[in-house]
C-alpha cells in the first residue's frame, strides 16, 4: 500500500486492537499534519500494527487508501506489546514515533519530542508527570491513583528516574528502537517498561518531555490490566537476574541454613548454648512485640518483665523493624520458630545485599563478589553474634545505606536520594541503632581515607553529600523523634550501659581463630581472648591478615584499596578499646577509643564490636584481588593468588552452631497450673528471680502465652538515682539473697528482719506465688523460701509452689 521504498525520515507506529471507531480520525490527523509539514519531517510513513482485531479496524486503513499508510497484521490478539514489536520491526524510519490509537497526545506534540532527540537523546518520552505537562481532560481518579502507584513501582524496580513510562507517545532513534523492540519478550502493557529498561541499561540517553494530553473515552485498559502490568514487572525483574546471581543467593541461604541446622530442625525444643541466655531474651522480645501488636498496645513498653516497673522496649534491642512484621508468624508458630526463621533469612539477606553492592560498585566477576560477600556476612565475629544477636546478623540495610550515600556523591538526584537515605536510616534504627552507629563509623573512616587519597573527588562530592545527608536527617528525625524520646526519656529509660574498661579486643584476638572455626577453632584460646562466645568480635586469623596485607601492597596504586586498608586498620585499632595492653606484658598504652569512650552513645558501645567493620572492608579487598586474578593471563600468578585466598579463608569456614535439647517447661507452667495462684494484677515469682545469668523463666512466660507477669528479668533498665543502665531489674534485698543461695548453696541466718524485708519485697512485686523449679542448689533455695514464708511449699506440676494468698 506504500509508494515508498528504502529508508525514510520518520515512521509513525500505531498499535491497534478493535479501534474501528477511533482509528480513522487518528490517521487523518497524523497524515494531515505530516503532509502539511513535509519540509519539517521529510519522507514519512505510518504503520498500523493490527493485533488480531475482530471488528473493522483493518478496513479503516484500506478505505483510507493513503499511499504512505501501511498495515501489518497479527493472526490473533496477543497484546499491545506484540503489536508494537510487529509495527516497529516493519518500520524504516531514522526516527520512530509510537503513538496510541486514541491520539491522547496530539500529533503536534511531536515537535517537542523531536527537539529532545536532536539534543542527543536516544528516546524522548511524552510525559504527563513532569513540569510543563498540560492535561486537559483527566482520567477517573481511581485510574489516576493506580497509574501513579504503578509508575512509582516502575521507578523503584525497573527504570529509575522516569516518572511516566506508560504515556503512549514516544519518539525513538530508529535503529535503537528496532534493536530494543526485537529483543523484547513481553506481549502486554509492560512492553514500555521493558524497552525503556533496555535503553537505560544500554546507556542510551532518555529524555522525559512534557506534552499536552487529554484522556479519550473508550480506553482498552481495564482494572485487571494493572495487575497484568505488575506481573510483567515481576517477569522483568526475574529475567534481569543472572543465573550467577540466583546461584549466589541460593548458596547464601544454604550457608545460613547449615549454620543454624542444629536449631532449625526443631526450633521450639532446641537451644543454642553459646547464646547463654540471649535466645530466651530474644524469643521473649518477639513474643511480647507480637502480643502488643495483636492487642493494639504500645510496642515501646511492657510490664511483663521487671514487674511492676516494666521494661522500656525502645531502650532494648527489640528490633521492631522485624519483630513487628514477623508478628503474624510469631502468633501462628511461636517465637522460637519466628526468631529462627528471621535469623536464618536475615543472615542470607545480608550476604545477598553485600553481594549486590560489590557487583554494582566494585567488581564484575560474580565469583569474586560471592567470596567478598561471604566474608562480609559470615566472618567469625558475625558467626559469633549469630548465636544470640539478630541485630548484628540481620544487616541487609547497611549495604543499601552505603550505596545510597554513594549515589549522593554523584549529585544527580540529591533530593530523592536524600529522602530515600532518611527512610533507610529510619528503618535501620528500628532494626538496630548500634549497628547503624558502627556503620556510620566505618563509612566515615572510608570517606576520610578516600578523601585524602582523592582530594579532587572529595572537593566534587562533599557539597551534594552534605546536602543529601541534611535532607536525610530532615526526613529521619521527625519519624524517629517520639520513639527516641521514649527511649531516652520515657518510662524505665536509662543514661548508658557501662561494660567496664576491658571490653576492647586483645591485639591477639585480631589474628587468632574463633571458637566456631571449623578447621582451626580453639575454644580455650578464643574464650581467653573474648568476653564470651557471643562477643568474639575479631578473630580474622593470621592467614587472612597476611593475605590482606599482600593485596594492599600489590594493589596500592588503587585509591579504593588504600581507603579500604585505612578503614580496616583504623577500625581494628579502635576496637582495642581505651587501653591497649601489649600481649604477654603488663605494658598498657592509651588507645584511640579513649577519645570517644565518654561521648553520648559511644559510652554504651562494646568497643570490641568496632572490629566488625573490618569484615566488609576485608571482603571487598578479597573481591578486588580475585577479580584482578581472574583478569590476568599469567597462569602461575592466578594459581598462587587463588591458593593464597583459599588458604586464608578455609580456616574461617564456620562449623554449625552448637545446639542442645532444650530444658522442658514445667507442667505447672505448660499446663496452666499457675492460673489459680496468680490473680489479676499479680505476678509469678520464680526463685531465684530471672536475671541475665538465668533467664529460663522468660521461656516459661512465652510458653504460657505471656499469661503472667515476672519481677526481675533480662533486659536493660535504670539503676539508682543516676539511672545508670544495668542488665536486669533493680535488685532488692530478697532477690539478691536468693541469687546468692543459688550460686553458693549457703542459706544465711534468716530471722524476723529478713522475713519482714521479704514481705515488703513480695508486696512490691505483687507476688501471687513463689515457684522453685528443680535446679542446682534447689534444696537450699527451698529451705530459704520456707524460712522466709514460715511454711513449706507444695509440690505440684513438677515445681515447689508457695501460695502467698494464704499468708506469709
Amino acid at each position: 500500500m506504500s509508494g515508498l521504498t528504502g529508508a525514510v525520515d520518520l515512521t509513525v507506529v500505531v498499535p491497534a486492537y478493535n479501534e474501528e471507531a477511533r482509528l480513522g480520525p487518528t490517521l487523518t490527523a497524523v497524515t494531515g499534519y505530516l503532509g502539511e509539514n513535509a519540509g519539517r519531517w521529510g519522507e514519512w510513513e505510518v504503520v498500523v500494527a493490527d493485533d488480531g482485531s475482530t471488528d473493522g479496524t483493518r478496513d479503516v486503513v484500506t478505505r483510507l487508501g493513503h499511499p504512505r499508510v501501511r498495515l501489518v497484521t497479527a493472526p490473533r490478539n496477543r497484546g499491545k506489546g506484540h503489536a508494537l514489536r510487529l509495527g516497529v520491526a516493519d518500520s524504516r524510519g531514522r526516527r520512530v514515533l509510537v503513538t496510541d490509537a486514541d491520539l491522547a497526545a496530539p500529533i503536534e506534540e511531536l515537535e517537542r519530542l523531536d527537539k529532545a532527540l536532536s539534543e542527543g537523546n536516544a528516546v524522548a518520552i511524552g510525559s504527563r508527570s513532569v513540569p510543563g505537562a498540560d492535561i486537559a481532560h483527566r482520567q477517573h481518579r481511581v485510574r489516576e491513583w493506580l497509574g501513579r502507584a504503578g509508575n512509582l513501582l516502575i521507578r523503584v524496580t525497573a527504570v529509575p528516574g522516569i516518572r511516566d513510562t506508560q504515556c503512549g507517545f514516544k519518539l525513538f532513534d530508529g535503529d535503537r528502537a528496532r534493536t530494543a523492540f526485537a529483543a523484547s519478550r513481553l506481549d502486554g502493557w509492560g512492553i514500555d517498561v521493558e524497552v525503556l529498561q533496555r535503553f537505560h541499561r544500554s546507556g542510551w540517553p532518555i529524555a522525559e518531555v512534557p506534552v499536552r494530553w487529554s484522556h479519550q473515552p473508550g480506553s482498552k485498559i481495564g482494572p485487571l490490566d494493572y495487575a497484568r502490568v505488575l506481573a510483567d514487572l515481576a517477569r522483568l525483574r526475574a529475567r534481569a537476574l543472572r543465573p550467577a546471581d540466583l546461584l549466589a543467593t541460593v548458596l547464601f541461604l544454604l550457608m545460613a541454613v547449615l549454620l543454624y541446622s542444629g536449631r532449625l530442625v526443631d526450633p521450639a525444643h532446641r537451644y543454642l548454648p553459646d547464646s547463654l541466655q540471649d535466645q530466651n531474651q530474644w524469643e521473649w522480645f518477639f513474643a511480647v512485640t507480637a502480643d502488643n501488636v495483636a492487642h493494639l498496645r504500645n510496642p515501646l513498653f511492657t510490664d511483663l518483665q521487671g514487674f511492676p516497673d516494666g521494661v522500656n522496649l525502645m531502650a532494648n534491642t527489640v528490633m521492631l523493624g522485624l519483630s513487628v512484621p514477623f508478628a503474624p508468624l510469631t502468633l501462628l508458630a511461636g517465637p522460637a520458630v519466628s526468631l529462627s526463621v528471621c535469623m536464618a533469612l536475615g543472615l542470607a539477606a545480608t550476604a545477598a545485599a553485600w553481594y549486590w553492592l560489590i557487583v554494582k560498585r566494585v567488581v564484575r566477576q560474580r565469583a569474586a563478589a560471592f567470596l567478598g560477600a561471604s566474608l562480609a556476612a559470615f566472618a567469625p565475629p558475625m558467626v559469633s553474634h549469630a548465636n544470640a544477636h539478630p541485630n548484628f546478623v540481620v544487616l541487609f540495610m547497611i549495604p543499601l545505606i552505603v550505596d545510597r550515600a554513594l549515589r549522593l556523591c554523584a549529585g544527580t538526584r540529591v533530593v530523592r536520594d536524600g529522602i530515600v537515605l532518611g527512610l533507610m536510616a529510619t528503618y535501620q534504627i528500628f532494626l538496630g541503632e548500634e549497628p547503624l552507629l558502627l556503620a556510620a563509623i566505618g563509612m566515615l573512616l572510608f570517606a576520610a581515607g578516600y578523601g585524602v587519597v582523592r582530594r579532587d573527588v572529595a572537593r566534587q562530592v562533599w557539597r551534594p553529600l552534605a546536602r543529601g545527608l541534611l535532607i536525610g536527617a530532615a526526613v529521619c528525625l521527625p519519624l524517629v523523634a517520639f520513639p527516641l524520646y521514649w527511649q531516652f526519656a520515657g518510662p524505665q529509660s536509662y543514661k548508658s550501659v557501662l561494660h567496664g574498661d576491658n571490653a576492647g579486643n586483645s591485639p591477639l584476638a585480631l589474628i587468632a581463630f574463633a571458637e566456631r572455626s571449623l578447621l582451626a577453632g580453639d575454644a580455650q584460646i578464643a574464650g581467653a581472648l573474648s568476653l564470651n562466645p557471643t562477643e568474639q568480635n575479631a578473630f580474622y586469623g593470621w592467614p587472612l591478615v597476611t593475605v590482606a596485607f599482600a593485596i594492599v601492597v600489590r594493589l596500592w596504586e588503587r585509591a579504593l584499596v588504600k581507603a579500604l586498608a585505612f578503614t580496616a586498620v583504623a577500625a581494628a585499632l579502635l576496637s582495642l578499646g581505651p587501653k591497649i595492653r601489649v600481649p604477654l606484658t603488663d605494658t598498657v598504652f592509651p588507645g584511640p577509643w579513649a577519645a570517644l569512650a565518654h561521648l553520648p552513645l559511644f559510652e554504651s558501645v562494646i568497643e570490641g564490636r568496632v572490629a566488625m567493620i573490618c569484615a566488609p572492608a576485608l571482603g571487598i579487598l578479597l573481591a578486588i584481588a580475585v577479580d584482578r586474578l581472574a583478569a590476568t593471563r599469567d597462569a602461575a600468578t592466578q594459581y598462587v593468588g587463588l591458593l593464597g585466598v583459599a588458604l586464608a579463608l578455609l580456616p574461617l569456614v564456620p562449623a554449625p552452631l552448637k545446639s542442645v535439647e532444650r530444658a522442658p517447661v514445667p507442667a505447672f507452667i505448660a499446663d496452666g497450673g499457675w492460673k489459680p495462684y496468680v490473680h489479676r494484677g499479680e505476678s509469678l515469682v520464680p526463685v531465684p528471680l530471672p536475671d541475665p545469668g538465668a533467664a529460663e523463666a522468660l521461656h516459661w512466660q512465652t510458653a504460657a502465652g505471656l499469661g503472667f507477669r515476672l519481677p526481675g528479668g533480662y533486659f536493660n533498665g535504670p539503676y539508682g538515682k543516676d539511672r545508670i543502665g544495668i542488665y536486669g531489674a533493680s535488685p532488692r534485698y530478697t532477690s539478691n539473697m536468693l541469687r546468692e543461695v543459688r550460686y553458693t548453696g549457703v542459706v544465711p541466718e534468716i530471722g524476723e528482719n529478713w522475713r519482714a524485708q521479704a514481705r515488703r519485697d513480695f508486696a512490691y512485686w505483687k507476688a501471687g506465688a513463689l515457684v522453685v523449679a528443680p535446679q542446682a542448689n534447689d534444696g537450699p533455695l527451698r529451705e530459704a523460701v520456707t524460712k522466709l514464708t514460715g511454711r513449706p511449699g507444695t509440690w505440684t506440676g513438677g515445681v515447689w509452689v508457695w501460695d502467698l494468698h494464704k499468708g506469709s
